[in-house]
């Protein structure tokens, strides 16, 4: 075979690898997307950027990083796993809790990434998975930007810079120490030794015998020690023969290591690190809402999908120092939450799987009704929570329900392959069952529409005002219907708006934000009278007054230009005459309150309708909002758009 034809046949089997291994991927997406529902987009995105690492590893010169942030029990650790394991890489797959420990079964756990590493079978300069979970628990620096004490992984900078780690310094160091001391007691052993054969030459005839003084312990490694040198030098012998090493030996190989300059190094160059984590700092008030089973999944699931890498980066600013954040590279991908479709279509394949299981054991086969399936939603899912409480959910439900169910059937002749009919009771509290004519009442425990509820016509009235109030001046003032208003809620004792946030704000739609706060007890005195007005406002009241005093004194809008507030140093410039400030603040809430009432006052037909419609269903839709209202408003932004301000004309007519 001649030069040619030996370059033309390695290309053709190159090639083929690159088809086989882009036939692969295409493989393992489809599998992916099949498994884990709602995540199809971050699904595509994770295998476009492993593509040329897994297609090509040997064009790899430095690790690649993928970042996966959102939302605890959105699939992020099971994403990685899976892939991992559809791509042949399970013996070469490395997992750490970044909180430091929970990463290991048993109570010695390496206090190093590289120590790991070394343990696994991940070969030097080969390619490999690393996940890094739960990464923003390892932050190193507090809420006021002071450097925290970090004991554990502290390589892992070094390994995210370019995938080349340095031996463990500090292990070798105890080690000199320890050689140093055999050494030394090696010296006084045999001076001890030389000077008992001088005592009992001289005690010879004496009668009583000589006292000879304790020998030194003797150098070796315990077998911890032994596995870090074994890590530390890369060595290939078996621990039990390094424990037998003396000292001598031990040094001897030590100085040898050291020499090599080309040994120093360890490379984990081609490696895939996933980092992994819940970076709350993004959403806001959102992610603290653990609580909340009432915001709807859809709303949520847009409010997450306009996070980008901007917000990623701010985050994980106020966690790590910035040469720590450019390390982790710009392959950020935000998930979003579950959309409502996602939730439902997660709960029919798990209410399917336990009915398979069933059928499978017994032989008794089960027909869901829908009104079962809409009720397991609205009692399990809970958005900044993810899939987690929908398992659980699903098991209290039916785990025992439908063995119950089967047994009964059973019981009553039912032949294998029959089929039980399982519905909603008339009350919402139990299963009814059906087969041959006969009905099993199962109790289960739907509490969360029961709690959603306001069964008092005075207090559905009043929240019912209140929450209207607030979306009619939100719709009236930015143009944009509100993302949802509700006044069945669950995890709390009131009702609520939600709005899209704009990127930029300007001096007119923080007058109308705090317009917008203050207009749900504008709208209890327009109705109610002042006197019937109720407490129910305090949060408004303090979120509004924020911001008031915001307006005035930082951000330049009322009278004053220069930053005003407290100084905590003394090299702060900054203008510390609070005082003036104050009634300049209070002016401004008085302001929009008496704003807010006049809106509702001459808007009073579409408040009404609004009114009406949250005492009837108990929420309104963005989609509902026009159409109950009459007013002529755009859905909430769906991107960065400011709203009401037109920036972009407004800079053309200049």
């Amino acid at each position: 075979m001649d030069l040619n034809d030996a370059r033309h046949l390695a290309r053709d089997e190159l090639n083929q690898r690159l088809a086989e291994r882009q036939a692969q991927l295409a493989r393992v997406a489809r599998e992916l997307k099949a498994e884990l529902i709602g995540l199809d987009d971050v699904i595509d995105r994770v295998i476009d950027a492993v593509r040329a690492w897994y297609v090509l590893p040997e064009l790899i010169t430095r690790p690649v990083i993928v970042c996966l942030w959102g939302l605890t029990g959105t699939g992020k650790t099971q994403l990685t796993r899976l892939l991992a394991h559809k791509l042949g890489f399970l013996d070469r797959f490395v997992e750490v809790q970044m909180d430091g420990f929970s990463n290991s079964g048993g109570w010695y756990t390496p206090g190093s990434i590289s120590g790991m590493l070394a343990d696994s079978g991940i070969a030097e300069g080969e390619p490999g998975i690393l996940l890094l979970d739960e990464f923003q628990r390892y932050r190193t620096i507090d809420d006021k930007r002071q450097d925290l004490k970090v004991e554990r992984y502290q390589d892992v900078w070094a390994l995210l810079s370019d995938g080349r780690l340095s031996p463990e310094l500090s292990f070798l160091q105890k080690l000199d120490f320890r050689l140093a001391s055999a050494q030394f007691d090696a010296a006084r052993r045999t001076e001890d030794e030389a000077d008992d054969e001088d005592d009992v030459d001289a005690s010879a005839d004496a009668t009583a015998p000589a006292t000879k003084a304790p020998k030194a312990r003797k150098f070796s490694l315990d077998p911890w020690d032994a596995r870090e040198l074994k890590r530390a030098l890369k060595l290939t012998e078996s621990l039990v023969e390094i424990m037998g090493w003396s000292a001598l030996e031990v040094q001897s190989r030590v100085e040898a290591f050291r020499t090599d300059s080309s040994r120093w190094q360890t490379d984990y160059s081609r490696l895939l690190i996933f980092i992994t984590g819940n970076l709350d700092g993004m959403y806001e008030q959102l992610a603290q809402a653990v609580d909340d089973c009432d915001t709807d999944a859809d709303v949520f699931h847009a409010m997450t999908r306009k996070l980008s890498v901007i917000d990623v980066k701010s985050a994980l600013g106020r966690r790590f120092r910035p040469e720590q954040v450019a390390r982790l590279g710009n392959q950020h991908l935000v998930y979003p939450s579950l959309s409502r479709r996602a939730y439902q279509a997660l709960i029919a394949r798990t209410c399917a799987q336990y009915v398979d299981e069933i059928r499978h054991s017994s032989g008794i086969d089960f027909a869901m009704d829908e009104a079962v399936l809409a009720e397991i939603y609205d009692n399990a899912v809970f958005p900044a929570q993810g899939t987690r409480p929908v398992f659980s959910s699903v098991h209290a439900v039916l785990g025992g329900s439908l063995v119950k169910a089967a047994l009964w059937a059973i019981e009553r002749g039912a032949e294998p392959g029959s089929t039980v009919a399982v519905a909603l009771g008339a009350d919402r509290c139990h299963l009814v069952a059906r087969t041959q004519g006969a009905e099993l009442s199962l109790p289960v425990n739907f509490e969360l529409q029961g709690l959603r509820q306001r069964r008092s016509l005075d207090f559905r009235t009043l929240l019912a005002v209140h929450e209207a109030g607030h979306g009619l001046v939100h719709a009236l003032l930015s143009g944009r219907a509100p993302q949802e208003i509700r006044i069945n809620v669950a995890s709390f004792n009131g009702g609520y708006n939600s709005y899209d946030s704009p990127r930029a704000w300007s001096r007119r739609m923080i007058r109308g934000r705090i317009c917008t706060g203050l207009a749900g007890r504008a709208a209890e005195c327009v109705v109610f009278g002042r006197d019937a007005s109720t407490t129910g406002a305090e949060a408004d009241y303090r979120s509004a007054t924020a911001e008031a005093l915001r307006y005035v004194r930082h951000w330049g809008f009322g009278s004053r230009i220069g930053r005003t507030d407290v100084a905590s140093n003394d090299d702060e410039n900054l203008n510390t005459d609070v005082a003036p400030t104050n009634a300049e603040a209070e002016a401004l809430l008085n302001a929009e309150s008496a704003r807010a009432a006049e809106l509702i006052r001459t808007h009073a037909q579409p408040f009404r309708q609004l009114v009406q419609r949250l005492m009837d269903s108990g929420a309104v839709s963005a989609a509902e909002f026009g159409a109950v209202t009459g007013l002529a408003v755009n859905p909430p932004a769906s991107d960065d758009s400011p709203g009401p301000e037109d920036w972009h004309a407004r800079w053309k007519g200049f």
